[in-house]
């Protein structure tokens, strides 16, 4: 293929990008803009034109995915073997360094790589000899500290300590790097450590790599941590350019939205400053979506500060405008969602060509439920579907204890999670005398622990705990049992002390929702009659939690709807986008506003939700809906008022919910908002303070609704505008 033919097909600012003179550059690579594209032909001209060999460069990717449609295209592109090229994620380029120089690096030729749960299960093994209490210092946290202090570029005697607890973990720390010394082993976090350390200090290696890579290429930049920077800092000469070291560095600032994961935006201002950037090629055409999404998604995100500045535009039409749906309560926005699916359906439209989008995975409960009902098949891209996860699994096996302690599945899940001590030997011994004596695995526990077995500690709490939990289960609400199972059973404190335990945390409450909308609605074949025994009612729940983990999801190939998180959906696209959720607390998230810059993550998470839909995008929000078991009532997203009324089609009004009555609907009264001189005759005058329990002090801004449906809108400053049900906000005059 000749240098023209090469080009042929790219648009001016890509053009631009492509053959850029030998010096380092920013790409601004909006959504949709082509950005492979830019990448790939910019090292293929690169080749073809002479200016360097294929291993005089290095591309740096995310993923080996990434990586290896990368080559693939180089491949059809031009008669090169690209299998020795540096090309590849930072892990994979930081070990095939370190093999080629582990001398030097102070590592055995054959070291071994610990994925995530190896380290894991390393930390614990350490903590153990240490005698190390994992309750106060939960291994998951322990490990979460060690990796983010590596990510920082610290050594354990590099870290600041500044009470007792930090103290020993940074005394973890510094063992579990003499027990990997020891080992031979390297966790992915110390691969990219130890190649920067050994680059810093070994200035023969750091010349040989400056001088070798001409070129270093580096897709997603908007994802790179501080460790990772430095990394690309030293190969490239600390941006000092001498004829060689440039870097092209292709990201997008407002798809940022890993922080949580120690990614920072910031590095690409840093780079420009670092390199002297004087070329920023902004590549803003997109061949994705009509332009009422992309103005959507303009709008959206130019409420951020301190952004390099795009703006995203299309040749294709203004399109369909952007759908907005208020529904009364989540059943209703999930019952919507699956009316307009199959309607797109019935239209032509694939259900894999169609997304149903959230920002927490306890959202998609409720919305598998509606599809299971409906009959239309599923995929949740990236994760599993509500009942089928873990923590899911073991408040539903400590139910089915509670509801029959001689279930041996559910029983083998829990008996040892969260851990009491019960090893291999103890569990060996304990289906031997099952065996034996031809009854359940309970009954052989209740028989050991009768008989004072040696080891039985472990066993004789876990037989306390059940006789305890199916005790306290008599005569309670089905909910108050999974609640019950969720405490008393010790999952939540587990998971409350785990690094990654929001989702779970979250997932444990909407069980919650779950068996309160079960007991108060029509689920299936589940009828709430009188009279119903609470473990009648809960072998009910457990039967439809069973059915709804079952075979309903689509297997790989099948056409099914897709569900997933925003974060799972970055880089895919879709030809309809439903967008769910979309209230103050849920989207943004709640946790943002406590978090410095989290509320500009958030936007930028709503800007690549926006920027997925190709033809059709459905925005929704309800005015109430079920969470940890409470109606909650929900105030639209500010990014919906941040989108142009011009761009938007609503779908209905905007009615009032009234709470869930007894048998669990809804009902609509009008929209009632009490002007400032008609609120006399309320608790809490207009502007006046109060304080709340939960979100501190706030300011009345106005009611809605009269009598059992009033609802009052307060400003609570930090925590954001709450509306809340007069009847039980439990609110303190200031």
């Amino acid at each position: 293929m000749d240098t023209n033919s090469l080009l042929t097909g790219l648009n001016n600012k890509q053009l631009e990008a492509v053959t850029l003179p030998h010096q380092s550059a920013l790409i601004l690579a909006g959504a949709g803009s082509g950005k492979t594209r830019v990448l790939t032909t910019r090292i293929a001209w690169l080749i073809q034109t002479g200016q360097v060999s294929p291993m005089g460069l290095m591309a740096v990717t995310f993923t080996n995915k990434a990586a290896k449609e990368m080559l693939t295209r180089l491949t059809a592109m031009l008669p090169i073997n690209t299998r020795g090229m540096w090309a590849g994620t930072f892990h994979g380029l930081c070990n095939r360094l370190l093999r080629a120089h582990y001398r030097e690096a102070g590592l055995p030729s054959t070291f071994q790589i610990l994925d995530t749960a190896d380290q894991l299960s390393s930390i614990k093994r350490l903590m153990k000899l240490m005698n190390v209490d994992d309750e106060k210092y939960a291994p998951k946290q322990v490990q979460g500290y060690i990796n983010s202090c590596k990510e920082e570029g610290l050594r354990a005697n590099q870290v600041d300590a500044y009470d007792g607890h930090g103290q020993k973990l940074r005394e973890i720390y510094e063992e579990y790097d003499k027990q990997c010394n020891r080992e031979g082993v390297a966790d992915f976090a110390e691969l990219l450590l130890r190649c920067y350390e050994l680059l810093n200090r070994d200035e023969r290696i750091r010349a040989h790599y400056q001088s070798r890579f001409q070129y270093i290429l580096v897709d997603e930049f908007q994802d790179t941590n501080k460790l990772q920077y430095l990394w690309l800092k030293l190969l490239a000469g600390q941006g000092v350019t001498n004829g060689h070291n440039c870097i092209f560095a292709v990201g997008d600032d407002d798809q940022s939205i890993y922080g949580f994961r120690g990614a920072r935006v910031g590095n690409m201002r840093d780079f420009e400053t670092d390199f002297k950037v004087q070329n920023i090629v902004k590549l803003e055409e997109n061949y994705r979506s009509h332009s009422n999404i992309l103005d959507a998604a303009n709008a959206i995100i130019s409420n951020n500060k301190n952004r390099l500045g795009k703006n995203l535009w299309t040749s294709a039409g203004a399109g369909e405008p952007v759908r907005i749906y208020e529904a009364y309560n989540d059943t209703d926005e999930a019952q919507f969602i699956v009316d307009e699916v199959k309607m797109l359906q019935s239209e032509g439209t694939p259900l894999a060509d169609m997304a149903l989008l959230y920002r927490s995975n306890a959202q998609s409960r409720i919305l598998e439920h509606a599809l299971f009902a409906a009959n239309l098949p599923y995929r949740v891209y990236g994760g599993l579907r509500f009942f089928e996860r873990a923590e899911i699994k073991h408040v539903l096996a400590y139910m089915r204890l509670i509801a029959n302690a001689n279930d041996d599945t559910a029983l083998l899940r829990v008996i040892n999670f969260p851990a009491r001590g019960i090893g291999a030997r103890s569990l060996e011994q304990l289906q031997e005398g099952a065996r034996q004596n031809d009854c359940s695995l309970w009954q052989a526990a209740i028989n050991k622990v009768g008989n004072g077995s040696v080891g039985g500690k472990g066993l004789d709490g876990f037989v306390h705990l059940i006789r305890e939990m199916t005790d306290q289960a008599y005569g309670i609400t089905l909910s108050e049992v999974a609640e019950l199972a969720t405490t008393v059973s010790g999952l939540k404190a587990h998971y409350e002390n785990d690094k990654d335990g929001e989702d779970r945390l979250e997932n444990l409450a909407e069980l919650i929702t779950a068996t309160v909308a079960f007991t108060n609605q029509d689920f299936g074949n589940h009828n709430n009659v009188d009279g119903d025994e609470p473990q009648d009612l809960m072998t009910q729940f457990l039967t439809h939690a069973s059915l709804e983990a079952g075979d309903h999801q689509a297997t790989i190939g099948y056409d099914a709807l897709q569900l997933m998180t925003v974060h799972a959906a970055k880089g895919l696209e879709f030809k309809a986008v439903f967008i769910s959720g979309l209230e103050e607390g849920l989207c943004p998230h709640e946790n943002s506003m406590s978090e410095n810059n989290g509320l500009e993550e958030e936007r930028r998470l709503m800007y690549v939700a926006v920027t997925r839909a190709r033809q059709r995008l459905y925005l929704s929000h309800a005015q109430s809906r079920m969470l940890h078991g409470q109606v909650r009532y929900g105030i639209p997203s500010r990014f919906l008022d941040e989108i142009p009324e011009a761009l938007l089609k609503r779908l209905n009004s905007k009615p009032i919910a009234k709470p869930y009555a007894a048998g669990g609907n809804y009902q609509t009264t009008s929209n009632q908002t009490v002007a400032p001189s008609q609120s006399n005759n309320y608790p809490f005058k207009i502007g006046s303070s109060v304080r709340h329990t939960k979100f501190g002090e706030g300011v009345v801004v106005t009611y809605e609704g009269s009598g059992e449906n009033l609802v009052i809108k307060i400003n609570f400053g930090n925590n954001g505008l709450k509306t809340l049900a007069m009847e039980y906000a439990k609110l303190e005059k200031i």
